[in-house]
């Protein structure tokens, strides 16, 4: 299966980190046996059995494409015997109209796996063009945009990867991968010289390799977290001036993230501040699935658009 999903479509630019075979499998298999646990009911009754036929996902709005091996999975896995044919690579621009994958074989498979392989195609590709529009707006300024752990559950790996599509980069993956520290933990640990004495006694504990972040949310907090020395210093829902003030007084001490309000509409402004990283959930929680289609053609020259 792996060997399958990793040949089927075209090699993907370098710098894009693809997503293990195996995880894209495992995810997908939860989403067929969630939407076709005993087979395809419809599907089996109506068409019959050594039914071939051939479909194309087609766009129906410009974007960014993500998700391609994630459709694949989902309909070889319905069906191995089914033939994919990708028109393009995955971070790719295309536009109303384009073909993005044609499908050919086993009518029945084919109408199993659409719905699951079409489902995460379009909301991969919702995040990879809503990321691209979030870089084009920050293009020249340095800042580079990253997503958050605010991922639909279960599907973080294939989200993340839609992120880079797009253009994007990507924050701490889970809370084994790096220390943030953010204002409920600084609660509990002080203020001023107690908070610093903190987050240095936390930081000696720490592999060299571990990353440490802290977020705060007043340039009060400021100069007990630069005393401490950790990695990045995230200003938190700070307005443009304070964000401003901030990257002037770290002065390159710490990587500057800025989060909290971050739009299409003020990614730019934020970015002209001097920051490093602009982090925004939208990128995952609330993106819009891209309109996709996939209209099917049975060989025999019938003809039918699935929903």
């Amino acid at each position: 299966m792996s060997d399958t999903i990793a040949t089927a479509a075209p090699a993907r630019p370098a710098t894009l980190l693809p997503v293990p075979a195996r995880a894209i499998e495992k995810i997908v298999l939860a989403a067929l046996e969630e939407d076709n646990p005993r087979g395809d009911v419809t599907g089996n009754v109506l068409i019959p059995a050594g039914t071939t036929a051939t479909a194309a996902v087609i766009a129906r709005e410009p974007g960014i494409c993500a998700g391609l091996q994630a459709f694949i999975a989902a309909m070889l896995l319905s069906d191995p015997a089914l033939e994919l044919h990708p028109a393009l690579a995955d971070g790719a621009r295309f536009n109303t109209g384009d073909t993005l994958i044609t499908v050919s074989g086993p009518a029945r498979g084919l109408l199993a796996g659409e719905r699951v392989g079409l489902n995460l195609l379009q909301r991969m590709s919702g995040i990879a063009t809503a990321t691209a529009a979030f870089v084009k707006e920050t293009t020249g300024t340095g800042a580079r945009i990253v997503d958050t752990r605010k991922t639909t559950p279960g599907l973080r790996v294939l989200e993340r990867y839609a992120v880079r599509c797009g253009g994007g980069h990507n924050h701490r993956d889970n809370l084994s991968e790096a220390v943030m520290a953010k204002d409920n933990h600084l609660a509990l640990l002080g203020t001023g010289s107690e908070l610093t004495a903190a987050l240095r006694k936390a930081r000696a504990n720490l592999g060299h390799t571990v990353h440490f972040e802290v977020e705060i949310d007043s340039l009060d907090q400021l100069d007990a977290v630069l005393a401490a020395g950790v990695d990045t210093i995230m200003l938190d829902n700070f307005s443009l001036a304070d964000l401003a003030t901030g990257v002037r007084r770290i002065a390159g001490a710490a990587w500057v993230e800025a989060s909290g309000n971050v739009t299409l509409e003020t990614v730019a402004a934020i970015a002209a501040t001097g920051v490093d990283v602009i982090s925004s959930g939208a990128l995952t929680h609330s993106v819009r699935a891209l309109d996709l289609g996939l209209d099917i053609v049975i060989d025999q020259g019938r003809g039918a658009n699935t929903r």
